[in-house]
């Protein structure tokens, strides 16, 4: 009786075994997107950032476009933005980056142009201008994300950084105040291990004037797909460094670097 007992028990097991499928081994996410860094090919991104004051709603700010792939990653983009709330108008309407420039137009952008000049060209080679402060397309950021996330279920991580440890990432210097400030996060991933999405959440307080707190959302769809990013027509394109020393257009863009959130506009 206790052979045909054990017989039964082994043949249970070997059942068990065989009619439950072998786990996969989770897709490496970094080596995911660098499979999609294809001349010729790229994704598309919309973003929405929120802006809290105290309680109270601030600014929107949408972002729509594409961004272009190289061998070695992003190296080019045509996104829109869009502002409510807020100081409006310091953020150009659109960008375009290709090649060493970054070619901007609308808002304080426009202003005091040439007639029959719609664009001014930076000499920058900065490719998304978003505000997103996790830039998932950097390697070490996307594997810190999935590597310190603390839950990570139905393709969601779950996190959290502090903005000294992001710099760190990124190689940049930034005031200990905002080093301090926890940067919640949460990174989607499809089957494939690529990017859906990614959102973060931070607040900063700045005393008796209050506090602030961001939430950004950022998603990316159509991997893989065919997108020809060209610069603007050079009729059209007045070189930054062509404007008079008394122009109001600004020596630079924006580039969303970390030190910068800490400055109160």
């Amino acid at each position: 009786m206790k052979r045909i007992l054990a017989g039964l028990t082994l043949a249970s097991c070997a059942a068990l075994m065989a009619a439950t499928p072998a786990q996969a081994a989770p897709v490496n996410p970094v080596k995911a997107l660098k499979k999609q860094y294809v001349a010729g090919h790229g994704v598309r991104v919309s973003e929405t950032s929120r802006t809290t004051m105290n309680g109270k709603t601030g600014q929107v700010r949408t972002t729509t476009g594409a961004l272009g792939f190289g061998k070695s990653g992003v190296v080019a983009a045509d996104l829109r933005f869009r502002e409510k709330g807020g100081v409006s108008g310091l953020s150009p309407s659109r960008s375009i980056t290709v090649g060493k420039h970054t070619y901007v137009q609308g808002g304080i952008y426009s202003e005091g142009l040439p007639e029959d000049k719609k664009w001014i060209r930076y000499a920058d080679p900065s490719v998304i201008h978003t505000s997103q402060p996790l830039d998932v397309f950097d390697s070490k950021v996307l594997k810190a994300l999935v590597s310190k996330a603390k839950s990570a279920k139905g393709g969601t991580y779950r996190g959290s950084l502090t903005f000294a440890d992001v710099s760190k990432l990124y190689g940049e210097k930034i005031d200990k105040r905002l080093g301090k400030i926890k940067i919640n996060y949460a990174l989607d991933l499809n089957s494939k291990g690529l990017i859906t999405g990614v959102r973060s959440e931070y607040t900063m307080d700045f005393g008796v004037l209050g506090s602030t707190t961001a939430t950004v959302n950022t998603r990316f769809t159509g991997w893989g797909a065919k997108i020809t990013i060209k610069a603007p027509p050079s009729d059209q394109v007045v070189d930054h460094s062509e404007l008079g020393a008394d122009t109001e257009v600004p020596q630079e863009i924006p580039n969303g670097s970390l030190d910068s959130l800490g400055r109160v506009q």
